[in-house]
């Protein structure tokens, strides 16, 4: 299985880029790894958020493969401990399929659509993260999964 992080917009300050690559690398040694960018949207002034959200929702489509298990960080989705959320992630390694796809949406959220192709939705927190931060965070915590699941000193509990 791959884990992919599918990003609308590019991470544009080069602390959190630079460490959001470190724990990327850091979870290349355990699982295939990647992440995806959506380009974002030029010119958005005139668009509403909806048409935003379906324009972005196209770009993402473009991305997702038929067979992916396709989980939307979203704030109304479940939490989970990082202890659960790595007993989560082997239960999806050991269910199989080719791609384990988490998404991380534009400013609006996800369109309809984009709603209706996912398994499953994930929040790292009931406080609102800048879309950059999460991409760091959440890259952090499946390096901190691959790490408790081998029995790996990095998470103290």
């Amino acid at each position: 299985m791959k884990i992919i992080l599918l990003v609308v917009g590019k991470t544009t300050d080069r602390h959190i880029l630079a460490l959001t690559d470190t724990y990327a690398e850091r979870i290349g040694h355990y699982i295939p790894f990647q992440t995806v960018v959506v380009p974002e949207l030029r010119n958005t002034r005139a668009l509403t958020p909806a048409q935003q959200k379906q324009q972005e929702a196209q770009g993402i489509r473009k991305a997702l493969q038929p067979a992916d298990y396709v989980v939307l960080l979203d704030e109304h989705g479940a939490e989970r401990r990082s202890v659960d959320f790595a007993a989560w992630i082997e239960k999806r390694i050991a269910a199989g399929g080719h791609r384990l796809v988490f998404v991380v949406g534009g400013p609006y959220g996800f369109d309809a659509e984009i709603y209706a192709l996912a398994a499953e939705k994930v929040s790292l927190s009931q406080m609102t993260f800048s879309h950059q931060m999460i991409r760091l965070l959440f890259t952090e915590q499946i390096y901190r999964a691959m790490t408790i699941l081998r029995g790996e000193p990095y998470h103290h509990e």
